[in-house]
């Protein structure tokens, strides 16, 4: 398994959906300038599944790698549509991947967060305590 498909969709995902919206005014005024219909996809795309399956496929297509290199010899029996079943499958696999990637993101931040909350406080009442 290769995942270097998942891991730029997740990184793109992340940069785009993520933190490109909270890095002052410039992208969402972008966003609003863009036509009503690419703005309503932009919002709907909220899911990294569902986002990383249509990147799976342009990753696909722009650096050839397969996240699973067997649907790359697939057998010919299904005719002139082999490819294209076997780029769907690979972006279904890549799309999950990324998924499990922004969950595990996810699980990792809370504790993360409240850990690095928790040592400023800490560090706070300690400056406090030497100022008294």
């Amino acid at each position: 398994m290769n995942v270097t498909n998942a891991l730029i969709g997740l990184a793109l995902y992340l940069l785009i959906w993520e933190k490109l919206p909270t890095w002052g005014t410039w992208f969402n005024a972008g966003l609003s300038r863009l036509p009503k219909p690419l703005q309503t996809l932009y919002e709907q795309w909220r899911c990294p599944y569902c986002v990383g399956f249509w990147m799976a496929l342009v990753l696909h297509a722009l650096t050839g790698l397969w996240t699973l290199p067997a649907l790359a010899s697939m057998p010919a029996y299904l005719g002139p549509v082999t490819p294209f079943v076997a780029w769907f499958c690979d972006a279904l696999v890549t799309g999950t991947l990324m998924l499990v990637g922004k969950l595990a993101l996810d699980a990792i931040a809370r504790p993360a967060i409240m850990g690095h909350q928790f040592k400023e406080e800490f560090m706070a009442s300690l400056k406090e305590k030497r100022e008294r």
